[in-house]
Order: structure tokens, then C-alpha cells, then sequence
């Protein structure tokens, strides 16, 4: 009996030194930036009308953070974004309810988060998406999603959002 007590003695201290020398992959400074993105939100336009809600938390131990939207006229979708160390950017892919599917790519510029999608060819012409998340000072976060050609040169507005706390 005294061996099996002094084995699991051993057995625990064993996992526990194992615990304490695990690493948290994706608790660095780049995974972190956009962290000011997350939380429990209520989004408005710029009008201050209120167009939907927001949950953003992070998940798998830091390494996702995961978006869940409701508009207020019943469209909802889901982002997965990460950051890859192996080309230092941030990732997100967009699902929503009405097969949008979105693939961004960027990173965190003078305090903003940039994603870019690849080109996207339609009848009409070639052009990509861009949303960029901004930090307010009053704990506001602004985000704009905008289409533009490959020259460049501004083409729509899809979304303007302002997210507040709950």
C-alpha cells in the first residue's frame, strides 16, 4: 500500500513539474494585438443606430479569437482569426449565414488591424477587400470594411461599425 501511495505522490509532482514547464504557444506580444477587439459588444453605424451585436473571445488557449455577429435584420456569421508566426500576419475566415465566405491577410499598423483579401474578379472589374479595426480612445472600437481595385483607388463602403461594450 505505502509503495502505490508513494507512486502516486511521484505520479502527481511528475505532471504537475510537466504542467509548469508547458509553454503558452500564443501568449506572445503579436498574438495579442488584436485583442482590443474582444468583448461582449453592441455595434452601431455611424448615424448611431444600432445594426447588430458581437461576441468576440478568445479561444484554444489564446491561439483563436473567434467573432460571432447578429445584425439586427437577422444575418449572423462567424470569423476565425489567428495570428501565423511562420509570415508574422494576422488570418481571419469569415462564414455567414447568407455563403459569404471571406479570406483576409494583414497585420496591426499604427495601432490599427488591416486585413486584406486576395483579388477577387467580378463581371465588372478586379478587386479586393480591406477591414480595418480601430481602437478609440473611449474604448470604442471602429471598424470599416471596403472594397478597392488593384490600383488602389477606393471603390465602396460595405460596413462602417462602431462597436461599443455592453
Amino acid at each position: 500500500m505505502r509503495k502505490i501511495q508513494i507512486f502516486c505522490l511521484l505520479f502527481f509532482i511528475s505532471c504537475l513539474n510537466f504542467a509548469q514547464g508547458q509553454e503558452c504557444a500564443c501568449c506572445t506580444v503579436n498574438h495579442i494585438q488584436f485583442d482590443f477587439w474582444v468583448g461582449d459588444w453592441e455595434v452601431f453605424n455611424t448615424k448611431g443606430d444600432k445594426i447588430g451585436e458581437n461576441l468576440i473571445k478568445k479561444l484554444e488557449d489564446n491561439c483563436i479569437i473567434n467573432e460571432n455577429w447578429q445584425s439586427v435584420s437577422g444575418n449572423s456569421g462567424n470569423s476565425y482569426n489567428y495570428f501565423d508566426p511562420k509570415d508574422s500576419t494576422w488570418n481571419q475566415l469569415w462564414l455567414s449565414n447568407d455563403g459569404t465566405i471571406l479570406k483576409l491577410k494583414g497585420e496591426l499598423v499604427n495601432n490599427k488591424m488591416i486585413l486584406k483579401s486576395e483579388p477577387v474578379s467580378s463581371k465588372k472589374q478586379v478587386y479586393y477587400n480591406q477591414i480595418t479595426w480601430s481602437p478609440n480612445s473611449d474604448g470604442s472600437v471602429s471598424q470599416i470594411w471596403e472594397t478597392y481595385n488593384t490600383e488602389d483607388l477606393l471603390l465602396n463602403t460595405l460596413f462602417n461599425g462602431i462597436y461599443k461594450r455592453k
